[in-house]
């Protein structure tokens, strides 16, 4: 249930940018794309960002979220063929822990 409730509110994070937003998520996806793995490095060297979240949003891509104690923040989607794009950056990123409660 965690991961589904997680992986909803990012598609939704995700979906509303995009309808939100349209024309600054379109420039800043364009701008921002590379393989995965290069901008995991840039993210790790130059912010101290570190995998934090992964979520499915289709079939053919995953939304991960970086993070960094520091507070910095990074959202990007990644396709099927290890293409990856910065969606959205931020500060303050604070993990919430899971709270028990009934399972569904």
């Amino acid at each position: 249930m965690e991961r589904t409730m997680f992986n909803r509110l990012i598609g939704t994070a995700v979906l509303a940018t995009a309808i939100l937003l349209p024309n600054q998520a379109a420039a800043q996806a364009t701008l921002a794309c590379a393989k995965r793995a290069e901008i995991a490095a840039f993210l790790d060297g130059h912010y101290s960002e570190k995998p934090s979240a992964i979520g499915q949003l289709d079939s053919k891509t995953i939304v991960e979220i970086f993070a960094a104690e520091s507070g910095s923040w990074t959202m990007m989607i990644t396709d099927v063929t290890g293409r990856s794009c910065v969606i959205l950056t931020g500060q303050n990123w604070d993990s919430i822990p899971v709270l028990p409660g009934p399972k569904a």
